[in-house]
């Protein structure tokens, strides 16, 4: 087709030409014919495009030859035509040749042995620093896309420092072992093993339990299992105290035998409790004075045995004990109330109306013990 236009603009301008002399000297040609002879110039030159072109078409369609298809991409071609047909314009050229045309670099040829055509061999690929550059249109599309819409500020990356692994590293415990297996096994706990006393005072405490509960039986089978193992000092006071308050002094005395009671004050004060209960007075006098601890030590020892030593006739001693233990404390009552009868039944009565007046004014005596007192005073005062 461009080669058709081009045999138009070319009679055109050539029909436009003013008129030269005729080729034969001394013979003008006529305008008429001369023009008659430019349309069939034309109409020729028309008919042989045609041909050429029909040719080309059928023989392409007949022999159905795949036709070489140019890698360069679309976008290259049409800066090739812009930069050839409107070099020098400013505004944004447009090639007007069909898609197919453009797309289409290379035409087959025809080969001069046999009708098979010739490929020219693909373009060699250039490096990527000699990239083509793009278009102007599309450069002027992308400044402008990139005015109206700002591009994204990349997110900062966060790299976690990994601490480095030792040689010697901790085996990993596999998920699939059960959660007592994973778990890492707790220290053994130390057990403090108890003392023997510390074993008498436990089962002491039991039998204070099973005593108030009215459970004697077991309480002496407990004491029993205990006693074959060790003295069991703790459990036999707890035990024998019981029996005397319940009025069993027999059942007391088995548990105080004298190879336990010469070592412990406590066991022989109730021994001599248990021997007095069954009528003993002797012979508990001689287990109290046997070994006779402080005030200090034993309060209710040296009691027992004023008491005993007074019922016995033996006033001057039990007067020594209960004025050792006012001398220790004096705020007592009834140890003042002691002091005073054996003071009165040792004929000391002068002494003995000062000891009940002391007495009747200390609180803590019983009611009948108060009346016991004034009534003392009275007669000694009267006297």
């Amino acid at each position: 087709m461009s080669l058709l236009n081009d045999a138009l603009r070319a009679a055109e301008q050539r029909q436009n030409r003013p008129e030269v002399a005729a080729a034969y000297a001394g013979h003008s040609q006529p305008a008429g014919n001369r023009r008659y002879g430019l349309w069939i110039l034309v109409l020729l030159a028309t008919v042989l495009i045609g041909a050429s072109v029909f040719w080309f078409t059928t023989r392409d369609g007949g022999e159905a030859m795949p036709a070489q298809v140019s890698t360069r991409p679309a976008s290259e071609t049409v800066s090739e035509s812009n930069a050839n047909g409107n070099a020098g314009s400013g505004n944004t050229p447009v090639d007007s040749r069909p898609a197919d045309v453009r797309q289409v670099a290379v035409q087959p040829v025809a080969s001069p042995i046999g009708n098979e055509p010739v490929r020219e061999p693909p373009p060699a690929p250039e490096p990527d620093a000699a990239a083509p550059p793009e278009p102007k249109a599309q450069k002027v599309a992308q400044e402008r896309a990139r005015l109206r819409e700002p591009e994204p500020k990349p997110e900062p990356v966060r790299v976690e420092a990994t601490d480095p692994e030792t040689p010697a590293s901790k085996p990993v415990v596999a998920e699939n072992k059960p959660a007592q297996e994973a778990e890492a096994p707790t220290p053994p706990v130390k057990q403090i093993r108890e003392t023997p006393d510390a074993i008498d005072r436990r089962v002491s405490r039991e039998l204070s339990s099973l005593l108030r509960s009215g459970e004697n039986r077991e309480a002496e089978q407990r004491l029993q299992e205990l006693a074959t193992i060790q003295a069991a000092t703790a459990s036999r006071e707890v035990f024998a105290r019981q029996m005397l308050v319940q009025g069993m002094p027999d059942r007391a005395l088995a548990w105080l035998p004298l190879s336990v009671t010469d070592s412990d004050a406590g066991l022989r004060l109730l021994r001599a409790r248990a021997l007095h209960a069954k009528g003993g007075l002797p012979d508990a006098l001689a287990i109290l004075e046997s070994n006779v601890p402080t005030v200090n030590q034993n309060a209710e020892y040296r009691v027992t045995l004023a008491t005993l030593l007074q019922q016995a006739g033996r006033n001057t001693d039990a007067a020594r004990h209960w004025s050792a233990l006012i001398a220790e404390d004096d705020s007592r009552a009834a140890w003042w109330v002691g002091l005073a009868i054996a003071l009165e039944t040792g004929g000391e009565i002068n002494s003995a109306v000062r000891a009940y007046s002391q007495a009747a004014q200390l609180p803590g005596l019983s009611p009948s013990l108060a009346d016991y007192v004034r009534e003392r005073l009275k007669a000694l005062q009267a006297g």
